[in-house]
């Protein structure tokens, strides 16, 4: 490795990112109700091997045991999410006291460690009342997020330096309203275009409300992206490369920064007009502090007459001859790169965190207690060197966060899939530092002065 932690300047964030169902579990305990993802993951047939996070990775009750263990690695800087129905059980009405008190402490144990929480309002986990009135399809749930920015604004602004208003947009409206195969599972354009509309609204009323009541904290929103490339260099898949990138990375960043929907690549996207309101297209735009990019590798696309709307098929990495990891995602060094330049090609971006970058190998611990995950360790100096690469060519990136701190719920795929630094026995919830775990502690250790 030929690049250090003071390359990037002693203002850069490093960190480590989680959420609240994927981490949590006490699923209904201390007055907490169902989420979208409670129902969804209790449903046979929805997950891998019916696997479901009402326990997950026991956060809520080893938080203390797994802050120890940040604060041992010399992470600085934790990502996390609120659940909202562990706040407003119901999406609106009677705030939860417990929630509250559960989130106080965990806030006030991590400062008092040194480590910084960085908070997301929305890590997808939708109140199920709100749900059962439709969901993000409804645009009451615009009006019953507004309140519940404001009330975890007014329980935890006074602590709180960093917020992030929604974690990617285009997946849990994409992948929960359109293909259904996360919660809430509804599918289609009917379900799509009314959720899409709503949460791009709802990114924007998050940072207003955030920006009047905490004044003084850097207010951002993280986007989903990949790396997109057509499959062969004739127009057909030129152009649906560029429908693809249209809908997956400009879909809700675009709107953000006032240029609205991309509507001339996707030509369906017009259609959202029948759920807009007279003055919406003034209030989707919102001056964010910084914006979340959050990568993890390239896709293909060619193009295919078969595929409605896009006219743009996505070929799966497994069947190009590449390096993939266990989501069958490839395994590219430009990728993360890439996206910085292209995020930083907005004029109106002020300055571009990577909220999330990590990778899922087959972690196997030893007989010994070991887990040596060579292969996660080479993909996060990759990537962190491209970090580096785009930072010396002038992109405004101030800061990094792997994906992610332990193992834990990765939703369709339940517990399959391993991004932890640090790896978790879910029957019995040891907790294990993996080597990648003990080279991030080491990268993250401030130098002697004379020493390399």
């Amino acid at each position: 490795m030929n690049f250090s932690k003071e390359d990037f300047g002693k203002k850069f964030h490093w960190g480590v990112a989680t959420s609240a169902y994927q981490t949590e579990g006490a699923h209904n305990k201390d007055g907490k109700r169902d989420s979208i993802w409670d129902v969804f993951t209790n449903t046979k047939g929805n997950i891998h091997e019916n696997h479901h996070g009402n326990h997950a990775s026991d956060f809520y009750n080893r938080y203390r045991l797994d802050l120890a263990i940040m604060k041992a690695m010399h992470i600085k800087n934790f990502r996390m999410s609120l659940a909202w129905s562990r706040i407003i059980p119901h999406g609106d009405g009677k705030i939860n006291k417990k929630g509250i008190e559960f989130y106080d402490r965990l806030i006030d144990h991590a400062l008092a460690l040194g480590i910084q929480p960085w908070v997301t309002l929305y890590h997808w986990d939708l109140p199920n009342e709100l749900e059962k009135r439709g969901g993000w399809t409804n645009r009451e749930t615009l009006y019953r997020f507004e309140n519940y920015t404001e009330v975890c604004a007014k329980a935890f602004g006074d602590r709180i330096e960093h917020w992030m208003v929604l974690n990617e947009p285009m997946v849990f409206t994409g992948a929960g309203y359109f293909l259904g195969e996360h919660a809430p599972g509804r599918k289609g354009l009917k379900n799509f275009l009314p959720a899409m509309h709503h949460a791009a609204l709802a990114q924007a009323a998050g940072g207003r409300i955030l920006r009047d009541i905490c004044s003084k904290s850097d207010i951002g929103t993280t986007f989903s992206c990949s790396l997109i490339e057509p499959h062969r260099p004739i127009e057909k898949d030129i152009e649906a490369a560029k429908r693809v990138d249209a809908l997956l990375n400009r879909l809700f960043i675009e709107p953000a920064l006032g240029l609205g929907y991309p509507v001339k690549e996707v030509k369906i996207l017009s259609r959202v007009e029948e759920y807009m309101f007279p003055n919406d297209e003034a209030l989707l735009p919102f001056k964010f502090d910084f914006i979340g990019v959050q990568n993890y590798t390239r896709e293909i696309v060619e193009y295919s007459f078969l595929t409605p709307y896009l006219h743009a098929k996505i070929l799966p990495a497994n069947t190009r001859g590449v390096p993939t990891t266990v989501m069958n995602w490839e395994v590219h060094d430009d990728c993360l790169y890439q996206m910085l330049k292209k995020f930083s090609a907005y004029s109106k971006v002020k300055k571009i965190i990577v909220t999330e970058n990590g990778a899922a190998f087959h972690d196997v611990k030893t007989a010994a207690g070991y887990v040596h995950d060579i292969q996660r360790i080479n993909y996060l100096k990759t990537h962190i060197s491209k970090v580096l690469q785009a930072k010396n060519e002038g992109v405004k990136v101030t800061g990094y966060f792997i994906w992610t701190f332990t193992d834990n719920f990765e939703w369709a795929e339940g517990f399959k899939p391993k991004f932890g630094l640090v790896h978790i026995d879910f029957e019995t919830q040891e907790r294990t530092v993996k080597d990648s775990g003990y080279w991030y502690r080491d990268f993250l250790k401030k130098k002697k002065k004379g020493k390399k």
